[in-house]
């Protein structure tokens, strides 16, 4: 199969009404493959993924596609997608602290790499901190600066842990002792 017909397959099987927050639908995707400009095609069909649950084929094509094309980043994000519509998502505001203040000395990088360890207030036997692993990924940058907040995606190594969260709770990001920075949770729904 080809990129285009990964591509349309893709677009056929978003639902009319979903829409991303720039105002894009199937159809504009579409207009886009007539045009040969696959690789705009390809990243907003990636950016179709909120508002419906993509089912893991959907993200299969996007992944084939954006591998074809040799278009690691999308390949990578699309994966990331596809793990989020089995295991659910969790979207948390990240405020890392500055280097000063014992937070990183280096950009946490942003794709998905870092896997810190989480404090969501579980305790062990012994009452210490029972931390969790989940990897990182930073919404619209390829790197979180010392100091600095954004939101990011949580892809926690347990997920089935993690199913607790709500909006609002606030959890601690490790690298060591002390935490190096605090996440409020934004968004935190179950897979089906």
């Amino acid at each position: 199969m080809d990129v285009v017909e990964l591509l349309a397959r893709a677009a056929a099987m978003v639902p009319a009404d979903v829409v991303s927050q720039a105002g894009v639908t199937a159809v504009d995707v579409r207009e886009y493959l007539d045009h040969d400009e696959w690789e705009v095609a390809l990243d907003l069909l990636a950016d179709l993924e909120t508002g419906w649950r993509p089912p893991t084929a959907w993200w299969d094509l996007l992944i084939d596609s954006a591998e074809l094309m040799w278009l690691p980043d999308a390949a990578a994000w699309c994966r990331w997608g596809r793990w989020e519509s089995i295991h659910g998502i969790v979207r948390a505001e990240l405020r890392l602290l500055p280097a000063a203040e014992g937070g990183r000395q280096t950009p946490m990088p942003g794709k998905g790499i870092l896997r810190p360890l989480w404090d969501l207030g579980r305790r062990t036997a012994a009452d210490e901190p029972d931390l969790l692993v989940a990897r990182v990924w930073v919404e619209s940058a390829p790197a979180l600066p010392p100091g600095a907040t954004g939101s990011v995606r949580l892809g926690p190594l347990s997920p089935e842990l993690w199913r607790h969260l709500q909006p609002g709770m606030t959890i601690t990001m490790h690298e060591g002792r002390p935490a190096v920075g605090t996440a409020t949770i934004i968004e935190a729904s179950n897979a089906r």
